[in-house]
């Protein structure tokens, strides 16, 4: 038996045989093409490229059809990437410039371009790497004709085990109703690939580093993605005690959908406001399934991405509009763009320099202090959009008080600037900032006078606190959350925030781990946000737990000096 921890991409567990999808690798040789036969190649090239888009057409139908609007964007993202001048003008460049095939000269432009990617230390950029690379994959099987082997082909029940799996892999994995679940060498909870698995509601473990070559199709495999667990070649106890579990799951789900509309309030009655994260405003039509409170954490990053200019005011506007609608008069906590230097580049703002390291550099509100103009058109919109709802505005990546009296003056300009055009602003949003990195949680006291509420930004503050990048595969078994710093820390955001009766919330990963939120609460946390899907299993979290036996516990908490200790504790009372 053997047990391969990852991360923990789509919850559920499944047992089955293993299948092991192998890289495709096409062979690709260096041709000369000579001088008169280079307008042909390029031709070649261009009808491939049409190719591709006439198969992108009909990936984007089935997607539409099967997975939603939402996720037919990415397909709509593939297409600007074939219109991007990396392929449609330097892959024809290089084709005359060196008299190469088409196939060699597309290969070339990709690795350059995946070498440019390494550079950047930014999750959701690695991640858009493998898409470009999907694209790139599609274009070269269009000029050599091959056929690719399909996953909808699979006969029996399986769990599929591949080093990547791209967007278009994971389409078929939903057509072919064999997959039982799924895990990759690579990926993030971030990755498309593992947004797909949570819409599909298939297990999914992914971070796995090597699990493509330590297993057999054939083999036995667990996929615990609750744990972020892959046991392989389990015992008869091991396979016994999971499907115990299997079992359990599945009365859990039917439990929770009886749960929808009740208030989230422990077994001793301590009330806890429970929202939704939302990514897009096109999440908007399943808030009111949920029933949530309100929407703690709406991030704005969407309305840059797969375009090569910012967002206008109207266009903002209308996403916000479109949730503040949805919501009626429940909370939306609008966060200001959490974009980094490298995507304002790609935006057209010019003046920026690569970073060596734009994890910890120029990004969130610092580049929007930076460059105000984009920082005053997203207020005006989100001033515009609170007319006839309840909007707060979240500032990210807040390090110092300079920063947040900053964006106040600035709020207070565009209020100005609003009222001379004859906009009437019946109300002033509420302001917070973002706790994400340990500087902030020190001297929130100071920016307590500046602001109405405090989030915990719990994803961030972990990788801040413990100096850990949770997709570096060296490194990110070091990410735990449970950690007594990152515990300390965010008893130290509450404290001092209650102090002067600011309610604090949490919205990255701890929200909803049901091991979690027991210890969230218990050190005095006033909200929680999570993702729509985890949204009913944290308000179970709450419900079941008592507030004034897990306060105590969680003061004991503090006072452990190890992260397994605090886990143990927290399990045990919740046997």
């Amino acid at each position: 038996m053997l047990i391969k921890k990852g991360i923990a991409a789509s919850l559920g567990i499944v047992i089955g045989k293993a299948h092991i999808i192998k890289e495709e690798n096409i062979l690709i040789e260096q041709k000369e093409i000579p001088p008169e036969k280079v307008k042909a190649e390029i031709k070649r090239f261009r009808e491939a490229l049409e190719k591709t888009k006439s198969d992108l057409d009909a990936i984007r139908t089935k997607v539409l059809a099967v997975l939603g609007k939402q996720h037919a964007k990415l397909i709509d993202s593939h297409h600007l990437i074939l219109s991007d001048p990396l392929i449609t003008k330097e892959v024809p460049k290089l084709i005359a410039e060196k008299g190469v095939n088409a196939e060699f000269a597309l290969s070339e432009i990709l690795d350059s371009a995946e070498q440019e990617f390494e550079k950047i230390e930014d999750e959701f950029f690695h991640e858009r790497k493998h898409d470009i690379f999907d694209v790139g994959k599609k274009i070269i099987s269009n000029l050599v004709n091959s056929e690719k082997v399909s996953l909808k082909d699979i006969k029996e029940p399986v769990i599929i085990i591949a080093h990547n799996l791209y967007p278009s892999d994971t389409l078929h994995i939903r057509e072919s109703n064999k997959v039982l679940g799924f895990c990759m060498d690579l990926g993030s909870k971030s990755s498309h690939t593992a947004i797909f698995a949570q819409s599909m509601g298939i297990p999914a473990v992914v971070g796995l580093s090597d699990i493509s070559r330590q297993i057999q199709s054939g083999d036995l495999v667990i996929v615990d993605g609750e744990q972020g667990m892959v046991i392989i070649s389990p015992t008869a106890e091991i396979i016994a005690k999971y499907k115990l579990r299997q079992a359990e799951l599945h009365k859990q789900e039917i439990f929770f959908h009886r749960l929808k509309g009740l208030p989230t309030v422990t077994r001793d009655g301590h009330k806890i406001s429970l929202m939704v994260n939302l990514d897009s405003s096109a999440d908007a039509q399943e808030l009111a399934a949920a029933k949530s409170e309100g929407v703690g954490l709406f991030r704005t990053e969407f309305l840059y991405m797969n375009r090569n200019a910012v967002p206008t005011e109207e266009e903002q506007l209308k996403a916000y509009s479109n949730v503040a609608r949805a919501l009626g008069s429940l909370p939306l906590t609008i966060r200001t763009a959490d974009i980094g230097g490298d995507r304002a580049t790609q935006l057209g703002i010019k003046g920026l320099k690569d970073e060596r390291n734009p994890f910890m550099g120029f990004r969130g509100i610092r580049l929007f202090i930076k460059y105000p103009e984009l920082l005053k058109t997203q207020l005006r919109a989100i001033y515009k959009a609170n007319a006839d709802a309840t909007i707060k505005i979240m500032i990210p990546m807040v390090s110092s008080l300079d920063e947040v009296t900053t964006v106040k003056k600035m709020a207070q300009e565009v209020k100005t600037e609003l009222s001379e055009e004859g906009f009437a602003i019946k109300k002033d949003p509420e302001f917070g900032v973002m706790v994400e990195i340990p500087a902030a949680a020190i001297i929130l006291d100071s920016l307590l006078g500046e602001i109405d509420f405090v989030s915990i930004g719990t994803n961030d503050l972990v990788q801040y606190t413990l100096a850990v990048d949770r997709i570096n595969q060296y490194v990110s078994e070091l990410y735990e959350p449970f950690h007594p710093a990152v515990l300390r820390l965010i008893n130290l955001v509450v404290q001092t925030a209650h102090k002067k009766g600011k309610p604090v919330s949490v919205c990255g990963e701890m929200a909803s781990d049901p091991y979690a939120i027991p210890l969230l609460v218990g050190l005095g946390v006033d909200i929680l946000s999570v993702p729509l899907k985890m949204y009913l299993r944290a308000k179970y979290s709450v419900r079941i737990m008592n507030f004034e036996r897990f306060s105590a516990l969680a003061q004991q908490a503090l006072g452990l000096p190890a992260s397994e200790q605090i886990r143990k504790m927290v399990e045990d009372e919740l046997k």
